[in-house]
């Protein structure tokens, strides 16, 4: 007779109980430290597993860590594709728009933005690719949000597109950062300090102006 595979976790935790457990540590852990420096001994004993058991649910330490980063890239793609798509009457602008979309994607995983950018990814590995592949479609997505700025400025130089396109990166990972550092900081409230700091940056662009 065929046995079946057991759905029993441990210690009375159902499997798929303590799978979601597991990559919320493993994310969290990956976010925080890195591929490299992080170690599926940590993140058993984070969950009070043994290490062996990881391995069982989830294969090698890549397997966990595209076990992690999978959901996170499709969820942040589709929160920001749906923010872009959004053209109600009193809308607040695309950039805001996305923004909050991105926070709330991130709000209880903070640290899985830095999964998606991670630099001790081995290079040449299924792991480097995939998240390759994430940053390259969020990165297509701001090009196509951000054409509409180039344009009115009367720019067409793809270097400006260019150097935009990692200006927005580089502004998205600094406000990530800042936030996992202020836990207390709904999403909606980061979104209300974004709309703050652009209306300030515009007020001092103006001043620049006004000096010229």
């Amino acid at each position: 007779m065929t046995t079946l595979p057991s759905r029993a976790g441990t210690k009375g935790v159902p499997r798929a109980a303590r799978e979601r457990q597991v990559l919320a540590a493993a994310t969290e852990e990956f976010g925080r430290h890195g591929y490299e420096a992080t170690t599926v001994a940590a993140i058993a004993a984070r969950v009070g597993v043994t290490k062996p058991l990881l391995h069982q649910y989830f294969g090698s330490k890549q397997d966990l860590y595209l076990a992690c980063l999978n959901p996170v890239g499709d969820g942040l793609l589709d929160a920001i594709r749906a923010a872009m798509a959004e053209h109600a009457s009193g809308a607040p602008p695309t950039s805001l728009r996305v923004l909050h979309a991105l926070f709330t994607a991130l709000d209880g995983q903070r640290e899985a933005w830095f999964v998606l950018y991670d630099a001790t990814l081995p290079s040449d590995s299924d792991a480097a690719r995939r998240a390759a592949y994430y940053r390259g479609a969020i990165d297509d997505l701001a090009a196509i949000g951000t054409a509409d700025l180039l344009h009115a400025a009367g720019s067409s130089d793809p270097l400006d597109a260019d150097a935009l396109k990692y200006a927005w990166r580089g502004l998205c990972t600094a406000l990530v950062r800042w936030w996992v550092h202020h836990p207390d900081q709904s999403p909606e409230a980061m979104t209300q300090r974004c709309a703050r700091l652009f209306a300030a940056g515009r007020t001092l662009l103006a001043a620049g102006d006004e000096n010229a």
